[in-house]
């Protein structure tokens, strides 16, 4: 396995295998300009373990670790039925394996699994307490000397996070998304349920060239 990112001839490779423009012009330019992919690729690269990624959406981040040569199995969970159908799809016309999707609640229901957790930007759309307990069922998941890595807003006094209210509201109304945001949570509630569950938890900045106020929590569960 390497921790190169993945190229830009890669990423025009696995935007063609959209099925429609919509969604090819939304992968390349998601996987060229975010850079919640690179960062999830440092942090797992060069490991055995296999990959959840709550709230897959169309399977971008497992096309994109693929890409860049992690090889280890990922399953992917969304609520989204349409979106898991063009992440299998993908999955297919892409040649690549071990890549798996099931339709599902997270709030309610999560795959049996040790390894990695992945979730990326779905927090927002939850109350308070779902958030907490959608925390505690991905940080059970975690194997010895996994992470869950979690990219999310957080509720600050910032321009940052009003750019990131309006793009969320964007995301709905365009029906990107089926659900408005409800709740952006703290650096002290991601603190206080992830050293709850065992995890050593670091925040940091993960801006990009984005106006987003989106940090990087990685909680690490001891090897």
């Amino acid at each position: 396995m390497t921790q190169s990112e993945c190229s830009p001839e890669e990423i025009r490779r696995i935007a063609a295998l959209c099925t429609t423009k919509w969604h090819r012009d939304y992968t390349r330019i998601k996987l060229r300009t975010d850079p919640a992919y690179a960062a999830v690729l440092r942090e797992v690269g060069g490991t055995s373990l296999q990959l959840l990624d709550i709230g897959c959406g169309i399977g971008l981040l497992a096309m994109y670790l693929r890409g860049a040569g992690f090889d280890a199995e990922v399953t992917g969970f969304d609520y989204d039925t349409g979106k898991i159908e063009a992440a299998k799809l993908m999955a297919q016309r892409s040649g690549f394996s071990g890549l798996h999707y099931a339709a599902g609640d997270a709030r309610h229901e999560m795959p049996a699994f040790s390894g990695h957790v992945v979730i990326l930007d779905i927090l927002q759309f939850f109350t308070s307490a779902e958030q907490d307990t959608l925390l505690a069922l991905a940080a059970s998941r975690v194997a010895a000397g996994g992470k869950l890595i979690i990219r999310s807003g957080l509720c600050e006094t910032t321009w940052r996070h009003r750019v990131t209210i309006l793009g969320d509201w964007l995301a709905k109304l365009t029906f990107w998304m089926k659900a408005a945001p409800v709740c952006y949570p703290t650096r002290e509630q991601f603190e206080r349920v992830l050293s709850a569950a065992g995890l050593r938890v670091r925040i940091e900045p993960l801006w990009g060239r984005t106006p987003f106020n989106n940090y990087l929590i990685v909680a690490e569960r001891q090897a």
